[in-house]
C-alpha cells in the first residue's frame, strides 16, 4: 500500500475523531437527521443499486437484493427513527438498600469512530445497517466495502457522499490491502462481516490497538428436520432458504439433518419445490448467478470432491448454464472426509445427513464449531425445546429459514467461531454506546461513618450491612 493511502485512511479517521470531539454528545435532532437522511438515500437510489449488484454478481435477481440490501435498511432505519428518543434517554436503575438516598443512573453515550468493514455477498445491507445503528448512537462512521462488488461499492461511496459530509460518515474502497489496513486503524469500535478465517485476522489487527470488535461471521449452519414435520412445508421453506441469493447468505441452512426414513422423500420434494421456484436456470432473472469466477470453481470443486468420495449428487435440473449460475443440488449418502462437509458451502449445494435418533442429530451439530443460524422443523414442541437446550446457535428459525435476520427487536449476532457482539435495533445501539454508570451520592449520605479512624462503630456498620 503506498504512503498516500495510507495517509488518506489516517486523514479520514481523524477527520472524523476531530468533528467527534467538537460534537461528543449528538442531539436527538441531530440523529435523527441521519438517520432519515440514511432512509432517504436508500430510497432514492434503491433500483440503482440493485442494478449495481447485478452488474457485480454477474446476474443477480433485483427482487432478492430490493428485499435483502435495501428494505433491510429502510426497515432498520425506520425502527431506529421511531425508537431512537427512548434508547438515547438515560435510565434509573435499582439502588441497593444500603446506598440509599443515592441513586444509579445509566448514560448511553457514543463511542467516537466506528469502522464498519462489509462482505460482498449482501454489500449495501451489511454495509448501512451497522451505519444505522451506529449513527442513531451519536457516533462518525468509516466504511470499507468489499472490493469484490466494485460497482456497488462506487456506487455506494457517490451517494454516501452526496447526503453525508466526511466527517460524519465516508466509504472508502479499495482492494484487499486497503481492507488489510483499514482494520490497524485505531478505531473507537471495528465491525467486520465476513469469514471466520478473515475475522480471526482483524480480530488480530484491532487487539493492537485494544479496539473492541464486533464479529459478524459464519461456520456450517444446521437444519434439523423432526419426524413431527410438514414434509411439503418444510421442502417448501428449505428450498426457499437455501436458494435465496443462490445460497450466497451467511445465514443459509448449510447442511441438513432428517430422520433416516424421511430422507429419501424430503429429498424428493425439495428438489419439486426448486424445480416450482426456478423452473429454469439458465437465463433466468429470478436466479442469482455465483458472485465471483473463484467462488464459482470452489463451488465446483466441492461438488466434484464429493461426488468423487462417494456423495449421491441429486440436481435439480438437467441444464448446464454458460454463465455463472448454479444448477442446485442435493449431497446424500455424505461423510466427514468429503470437502463440502468440512467448509462453510456459500452456495446452492445441500449435503442431507440421515438420523436415527435425534440426540445422534444433536452430537454432530454438537462436534463442530458453534454455527451462526439453526433450523428446526417440526410440530412437537418438547422435540423443539429439547434441541434448543442440548445446542447453541447464534439464532434460531423454527419452521423456516433466514428470517431471524430480520427481527430488529431480537438481537443477532454469532457465538464461539460464528462471532461475538450483537447487532440489530437497540442491541446495535447499546454495541455502539458506552453504557456509563452514574451513581449520584445524596447530601445526607452515612458514608461519613465509613472514614478513619476505624473502630468499633465501623465493624457495628459492616456487620449490620452483611445482614441485609
Amino acid at each position: 500500500m503506498d504512503q498516500s493511502l495510507h495517509e488518506r485512511l489516517h486523514l479520514a479517521l481523524e477527520q472524523q475523531r476531530r468533528a467527534f470531539e467538537v460534537e461528543r454528545m449528538p442531539s436527538y435532532a441531530v440523529r435523527r437527521d441521519r438517520l432519515q437522511r440514511l432512509l432517504d438515500m436508500t430510497a432514492k437510489h434503491g433500483d440503482a443499486l440493485a442494478a449495481a449488484m447485478s452488474q457485480d454478481f454477474g446476474h443477480r435477481a433485483r427482487q432478492e437484493s430490493l428485499l435483502a440490501d435495501v428494505f433491510t435498511v429502510e426497515s432498520g432505519a425506520r425502527h431506529a427513527i421511531r425508537q431512537l428518543k427512548k434508547w438515547m434517554k438515560a435510565r434509573r436503575v435499582a439502588t441497593p438498600l444500603h446506598f440509599l438516598p443515592g441513586r444509579n443512573v445509566l448514560m448511553r453515550q457514543p463511542l467516537g469512530v466506528v469502522g464498519v468493514v462489509a462482505p460482498w455477498n449482501y454489500p449495501y445491507y451489511l454495509a448501512m445497517e451497522p451505519a444505522v445503528a451506529a449513527l442513531a448512537a451519536g457516533n462518525r462512521v468509516l466504511i470499507k466495502p468489499s472490493e469484490l462488488t466494485p460497482a456497488t461499492s462506487a456506487l455506494m461511496a457517490r451517494i454516501v457522499s452526496e447526503h453525508f459530509a466526511p466527517e460524519e460518515m465516508q466509504v472508502i474502497t479499495g482492494d484487499a490491502e486497503v481492507g488489510k489496513a483499514f482494520t490497524q486503524l485505531p478505531f473507537d469500535h471495528l465491525f467486520f462481516t465476513g469469514s471466520t478465517a478473515v475475522g480471526r485476522h482483524v480480530a488480530q489487527a484491532a487487539a493492537k490497538n485494544l479496539t473492541p470488535v464486533t464479529l459478524e461471521l459464519g461456520g456450517k449452519s444446521p437444519a434439523l428436520v423432526d419426524r413431527s414435520c410438514n414434509l411439503e412445508l418444510t421442502a417448501s421453506r428449505l428450498a426457499f432458504g437455501k436458494l435465496f441469493n443462490a445460497g450466497q447468505t451467511c445465514v443459509a441452512p448449510d447442511y441438513l439433518l432428517v430422520p433416516r426414513e424421511m430422507v429419501e422423500p424430503l429429498a424428493k420434494k425439495i428438489l419439486e419445490e426448486m424445480r416450482r421456484m426456478y423452473p429454469a436456470i439458465a437465463n433466468n432473472p429470478d436466479y442469482s448467478s455465483i458472485a465471483t469466477p473463484r467462488h464459482h470453481a470452489r463451488l465446483q470443486q466441492l461438488l466434484d470432491d464429493a461426488e468423487a468420495k462417494g456423495a449421491r449428487v441429486l440436481r435439480s435440473h438437467v441444464e448446464q448454464p454458460q454463465d455463472r449460475r448454479l444448477v442446485p443440488a442435493l449431497l446424500l449418502d455424505v461423510n466427514p472426509s468429503m470437502t463440502v462437509m468440512q467448509e462453510e458451502i456459500f452456495g446452492p449445494l445441500l449435503p442431507v445427513i440421515g438420523y436415527e435418533r435425534v440426540d445422534d442429530a444433536i452430537a454432530h451439530i454438537n462436534r463442530g464449531e458453534r454455527p451462526l443460524a439453526l433450523y428446526w422443523f417440526g410440530q412437537d414442541s418438547a422435540a423443539r425445546d429439547h434441541v434448543m437446550r442440548q445446542t447453541h446457535a447464534g439464532g434460531v428459525t423454527i419452521n423456516d429459514c433466514l428470517w431471524h435476520l430480520g427481527q430488529e427487536e431480537q438481537p443477532f449476532g454469532g457465538v464461539g467461531a460464528s462471532g461475538m457482539g450483537s447487532y440489530h435495533g437497540e442491541w446495535g445501539f447499546r454495541t455502539f454506546s458506552k453504557e456509563k454508570p452514574l451513581f449520584i451520592q445524596s447530601r445526607f449520605a452515612g458514608t461519613r461513618l465509613f472514614q478513619p479512624p476505624y473502630g468499633a462503630t465501623f465493624e457495628r456498620l459492616l456487620g449490620l450491612l452483611k445482614k441485609l
